[in-house]
């Protein structure tokens, strides 16, 4: 296991209030590579989520919620000590008590780990199960990758067969499809078993020691210990060197050979267009046999929106039964950069706005906007009793189609002015029948 100092951090008091004292004036941002979803943006986000959500209980899923802390070795025993994401990137301290925890960087593992923990596997051990929420990494900031960034994930337990793997392609895109998102091509690769990329790797190793010269200093470190994760390499040295490395796909033994071609078989009927891509590895140890990304051209150099592939040896591997896995994960930070390219999202603004003046008429439209809220209609005021005319460029702000008028006079009489927003015109109506009016209108 890779080596963390796992000692007892000292007392923090001192450092907090160095911190406050050298804070006292000033603006306190966010955290370089961390950032806000503001109102505005998370319409989007909501839409993409909601959608996805959906189309996956559609298809058997269920979801479940994981914490984003978990214990280091996790992620050290499932992802691979030599990825980079374990040696570079991970958010990695220890607690009161010397443990040593982890910030998530990825769902797979923590969702492995409450399958094999709550026994979810001794009812049934065919479970579809996903998941949204923020991963982290410490990698360099840039734009569409964030060091806090959000991933829809979704794993599937207990089916060996590759129709499940093109079921899963299918999915995915028939969801960039309900998006909008049209401009897409599927990368397949096959990774095998370890029973035969044994032979693939030691064929990988004596290109790389070959080419070294010619290696980024990572991938000539990696080139012994970890040879698959050259061929991720994104240095444009390191991928020309190796674009006549060997196949993954010409090692397969005759099991990972009649799986392969029967996912491929099945994506053809099922008209999923792919490319046969023979460098895709993806960025971490637990993938066997069928791997997959899906990439998009609007992105530029950060091409890859959705990944994954089949884990058959993970659930074994953490301490639990010999039970097939394939899963996914997508970024939504670039599909919700892709989505605004290519799609609308509808803002959402109150149905009606009242303009009150008066106490009592403030109280009344307090009142009326609690009980339209509780029924699904949104609604808004101005608090501050400030003139009509004030408060009407607030209401023409918020785009509210409807706007209602009243203060004493309009209380004494029992009627309120209800003005159309779309047409300028106004017209009294009994208070009595108020709220069944705006209702009908909502």
């Amino acid at each position: 296991m890779t080596n963390f100092m796992a000692t007892r951090p000292q007392s923090t008091t001192g450092r907090i209030e160095t911190c406050l004292e050298e804070n006292e004036i000033g603006m306190i941002q966010s955290i370089r590579g961390f950032r806000d979803i503001l109102p505005g943006e998370t319409e989007r986000w909501r839409t993409i989520e909601k959608t996805a959500s959906e189309l996956l209980e559609f298809f058997g899923f269920r979801e479940i919620r994981i914490p984003v802390l978990e214990k280091t070795e996790l992620f050290c025993r499932s992802i691979g000590e030599t990825t980079d994401i374990v040696e570079k990137e991970m958010y990695t301290f220890p607690d009161r008590k010397g443990d040593m925890l982890t910030l998530r960087p990825e769902a797979t593992a923590s969702v492995v780990r409450a399958y094999i923990q709550h026994q979810l596997f001794a009812a049934t051990p065919v479970q579809k199960l996903y998941t949204i929420g923020p991963m982290f990494r410490r990698e360099r900031p840039q734009k569409g990758r964030y060091r806090q960034f959000y991933q829809i994930n979704a794993e599937v337990f207990g089916i060996a067969s590759p129709l499940v793997d093109a079921q899963i392609l299918f999915m995915l895109t028939s969801l960039l499809d309900r998006l909008g998102i049209l401009d897409c091509t599927v990368h397949l690769n096959s990774l095998g078993c370890p029973a035969c990329r044994a032979g693939f790797k030691d064929s990988l190793k004596t290109m790389l020691h070959d080419r070294l010269d010619r290696l980024c200093e990572d991938c000539r470190k990696r080139a012994d210990r970890n040879p698959l994760r050259v061929l991720d390499c994104k240095v444009p040295g390191c991928r020309e060197a190796l674009q006549d490395s060997p196949s993954m796909i010409d090692h397969l033994c005759d099991d990972c050979r009649e799986h392969f071609d029967a996912v491929r078989r099945h994506l053809e009927a099922l008209s999923v267009p792919y490319t046969l891509d023979h460098r895709l590895v993806r960025g971490l140890d637990y993938y066997t046999r069928t791997t997959f990304e899906i990439q998009t051209a609007h992105l530029g150099a950060q091409s890859a929106v959705i990944g994954g592939g089949r884990y058959d040896g993970l659930v074994k591997a953490l301490g639990g039964p010999e039970i097939p896995g394939i899963g996914f994960a997508i970024g939504l930070d670039r599909l919700v950069e892709i989505h605004a390219l290519v799609q609308e999202v509808r803002q959402t603004h109150p149905r009606v706005f009242f303009c009150a003046l008066g106490e009592d008429a403030q109280r009344m439209a307090s009142e009326w906007i609690c009980r339209l809220a509780v029924e699904g209609i949104e609604a808004s005021m101005d608090y501050s009793g400030r003139s009509l005319k004030s408060q009407m460029k607030q209401a023409d702000r918020s785009e509210a189609p409807m706007v209602v008028m009243l203060g004493d006079n309009e209380l004494a009489e029992g009627q309120a002015v209800i003005r159309d927003m779309s047409d300028k015109t106004q017209r009294k109506v009994p208070m009595e029948g108020l709220l069944d009016l705006i209702r009908s209108a909502a």
